[in-house]
């Protein structure tokens, strides 16, 4: 135990710990929990699986307590909570690292996320150790202000067209060229520059040029009371180089190419901000519910779960939730990117955002707001910063060396040349906020363009991942197949033609619930076949059911029931075919045989051989059916495949090619998959609408049941690399010709400030072409659109 210590220094903090079960269990956890200095008492109790631990807060805190905790071999469980705020003036990744380490400073605070996307922090914390006003007093002291929730403003722009980037872009390019031109020609080669030096006394430009470059110095005065260097930092240095030598012209120049910079970068990440502003424009504010035997619009914050809401034809859907009334056509393009509306009615499953083009429904709620689907979709996609490509983090770390280097360059130039005009170029030319940009801004296109239709991915490292696999694993049941079996085959035995096998097999089925039954009485329905009556069902578990059709006695099953059904020549053909057989007896007589097999989805051939096309080498199917199915399936798919596996089968085989250097992409249906999604590389999850597990599990989420979202996914990440590295090149090639031309006095400083503000430009105008992606497979094959009602049913059961 540590020395005591003064009553009114200590504070008492009980928090539960997992994983002891025994005496010895509580020894090490207190022995662990003691042995932290400022601890003066800590007690742990098995029983009800707590800690108890006095403490000083001035020495210790909740973090040291998890460390200890954890190395002991145990796990600590804060009473944590957790805050979102929306930040205002960050307008680079830069700010965001700012804002970031100041939450972070705080005792207490266990992670710190700052979104420069969604313009928000969200910091989990300690609130015995740290409160809310303390973290809006870090936001503000570095620099940047807390937004209430009332005066954020949401997005209005409800389409976006490669003109409304580029018309803009052009438009800066013009004035920064215009500019310039009008300074070296009437400037510098007509010599008002001179002039106008002669003519204004050095007191009144150096007035001007403070007054104008006012807002941009007192930030980086602020910036270095914090000990912080921004990317205007240098740049300030070289104005005051250009007053020292006393070109106050210059500097003035600079100053009016600093504001341009500026208005730039803004530009820049509102644009980079667009996609996710759209999703959440998309989101209804309002709802209409049943209320005292009437209707009144709330605010969306007023819905309960369990309230009735109403929608009327036209309106957006504001709810996730089953419909207790009405019929309509929905179009749910907002959570699956499909444009083909589904019909709904009684029993059906909905989410918020969608639209009831057609029809009105009575919603019992089920989730609101952010638990909604869609709203899980634009939290992953806000979240998706977080997950950053390996190659945005070595840009971020380059950065962080980055304006240190140039101040190294400018101060050789200055000892080297004496040239105090070469050095502020020097100081103005470097582009710190482009290089930071050159990565995040095209991931942001990419998630939020490929969100939009209805292809979730979780941040821009699992797209870097995603260019390079090599390796790609299938689910079959439910992902490759519709995951329903369908009747393929009908043979009669005896004088009964197929369709009155089909007729007497669907009418014995009539009031089974078995898969196979469901099956058979589609097919008759399909064929447009009358049942007959059924008496004396009886369903025999394992084997199949007996009933009594129109006065004779008929058995359907498999070859437990019916053994001599495995006689006939046709059924060793089907069952090498790996399909499922149904026998049909009359009478103790076999008068009949159904195939039956869980049909591949139509999209699958073309999209794996897309798959391949985009550079993946190995192509195997994982299934726990039997050797025959998946012989027959993988065969007819041209891939490799692996049959009776179990769930830990499939993680092993991850392991194994992970284990020899491939990359591995598994696709799965996103439940029964789940520990083999989340242990691949990537995990595609498909047709996860309305699906928790899904979504948490996989890397990556399909949100309807489309084929061709797999290879377009490919697609993307191929895209997007190809744009990131394209930004890295130009940026990084931009800056060493910029700072070798400034350091041989080849670019003098007023060409430098213009030179700087243009990259920006350039990796907005390159990264914005993927924010037009091409169709992400909107229009439904027939096993899509047969597999989209099912895939609400199940989401409402």
């Amino acid at each position: 135990m540590n020395d005591l210590l003064p009553p009114e220094s200590c504070q008492l903090m009980e928090f539960s710990v997992r994983g002891m079960d025994c005496t010895e269990c509580t020894q090490h956890v207190q022995h662990a929990l003691s042995a932290l200095p400022g601890v003066q008492e800590a007690q742990v109790y098995l029983s009800s699986e707590k800690a108890v631990v006095r403490y000083d807060p001035t020495v210790v805190n909740t973090s040291a307590f998890c460390k200890a905790v954890e190395g002991a071999g145990y796990t600590l469980e804060l009473p944590l909570r957790t805050v979102e705020m929306k930040i205002a003036g960050m307008d680079c990744t830069e700010c965001t690292e700012h804002v970031q380490h100041a939450l972070a400073a705080h005792p207490g605070v266990v992670s710190a996320q700052v979104y420069l996307s969604s313009e928000k922090a969200v910091v989990q914390y300690d609130p015995t150790q740290v409160t809310l006003p303390a973290f809006h007093q870090a936001i503000e002291g570095a620099g940047y202000s807390i937004v209430s929730e009332g005066a954020v403003q949401e997005g209005t722009s409800a389409s976006s067209t490669l003109g409304s980037f580029t018309r803009p872009i052009l438009t800066l390019f013009a004035l920064v060229f215009g500019v310039v031109l009008l300074v070296v020609i009437a400037g510098e080669w007509l010599g008002w520059m001179e002039r106008i030096t002669d003519l204004v006394p050095w007191y009144v430009g150096w007035a001007l040029v403070l007054l104008a470059g006012a807002p941009i110095f007192w930030n980086v005065i602020k910036a270095a009371l914090r000990r912080q260097v921004i990317s205007h930092t240098l740049m300030s240095l070289g104005v005051l180089a250009a007053l020292v030598v006393g070109q106050w012209t210059t500097a003035a120049v600079v100053v009016f190419f600093m504001h341009i910079g500026n208005f730039a970068e803004n530009f820049t990440t509102e644009r980079s901000r667009l996609a996710l502003k759209h999703l959440t424009s998309m989101a209804p504010k309002t709802a209409r519910l049943e209320r005292e035997g009437g209707e009144m619009e709330l605010p969306l914050s007023e819905v309960q779960q369990g309230d009735i809401v109403i929608v009327r034809p036209g309106e957006a859907i504001p709810v996730d939730g089953v419909v207790m009334s009405g019929q309509a056509t929905v179009n749910q393009a907002a959570i699956t990117g499909e444009s083909m509306p589904i019909e709904v009615e009684q029993g059906h499953h909905v989410f918020a955002a969608t639209i009831a083009t057609l029809g009105s429904l009575r919603i019992q709620t089920r989730q609101v707001g952010t638990e909604t689907t869609f709203g899980r979709v634009i939290k992953m996609v806000e979240e998706a910063e977080a997950h950053r490509a390996d190659v945005q983090r070595l840009a971020d770390r380059f950065s962080a060396y980055f304006l240190p280097l140039v101040a190294t360059i400018a101060a050789l130039t200055f000892l080297i040349s004496r040239n105090p005009l070469a050095t502020a170029s020097v100081l103005v030319v470097a582009c710190s906020c482009s290089l930071a940009l050159a990565t995040p801004v095209a991931m942001l296109a990419s998630i939020g363009a490929a969100a939009k239709c209805g292809l979730l991915i979780k941040g821009g490292k699992y797209l870097e991942v995603l260019a390079r696999a090599d390796v790609l694993l299938l689910d079959k049941t439910g992902t490759v197949t519709i995951g329903q079996p369908q009747i393929t085959d009908i043979v009669a035995v005896g004088p009964l033609t197929a369709s009155e096998v089909l007729q007497l097999a669907a009418s014995a089925e009539r009031y089974s619930e078995h898969p196979l039954a469901e099956a058979v009485r589609a097919k008759a329905a399909e064929e447009q076949i009358i049942l007959l009556p059924t008496e004396h069902f009886e369903a025999i578990p394992g084997q199949g059911i007996r009933a009594r059709v129109s006065g004779s006695a008929l058995s359907v099953g498999n070859a437990r029931l019916i053994p001599s059904g495995l006689d006939f020549a046709e059924a060793t053909r089907l069952e090498a075919q790996g399909k499922t057989l149904l026998f049909l007896e009359q009478n103790g007589v076999l008068v009949g045989l159904l195939g039956a097999s869980d049909t591949v989805r139509p999209e699958v051939p073309e999209a794996l051989a897309e798959v391949k096309r985009q550079g993946v080498k190995r192509i195997e199917l994982l299934t726990g059916d039997n050797e025959r199915v998946a012989s027959a399936l993988a065969h007819q798919l041209g891939i490799g495949y692996q049959a009776n596996l179990l769930p830990e089968d499939k993680i092993r085989l991850v392991k194994e090619y992970q284990a020899k250097g491939h990359t591995v992409v598994m696709v799965g249906d996103g439940v029964n998959d789940a520990p083999a999604l989340a242990q691949a590389d990537i995990g595609m999850a498909m047709g996860v609408a309305g699906t928790d597990v899904a979504m948490d599990a996989a890397h990556m989420a399909l949100m309807r049941n489309d084929w061709r979202l797999v290879p377009e996914a490919f697609a993307i990440a191929h895209r997007t690399m190809r744009v990131v590295k394209m930004n890295i090149g130009f940026t990084a090639l931009y800056n060493l010709v910029g700072l070798s031309l400034a350091a041989f006095g080849i670019l003098p400083p007023i060409l430098a400030a213009a030179a700087q503000s243009l990259p920006d430009l350039g990796i907005l105008a390159n990264s914005s072409r993927l924010l037009r992606q091409k169709s992400l497979a909107r229009v439904p094959t027939q096993g899509a659109a047969k597999s989209a009602r099912p895939q609400a049913e199940r989401s409402a059961r």
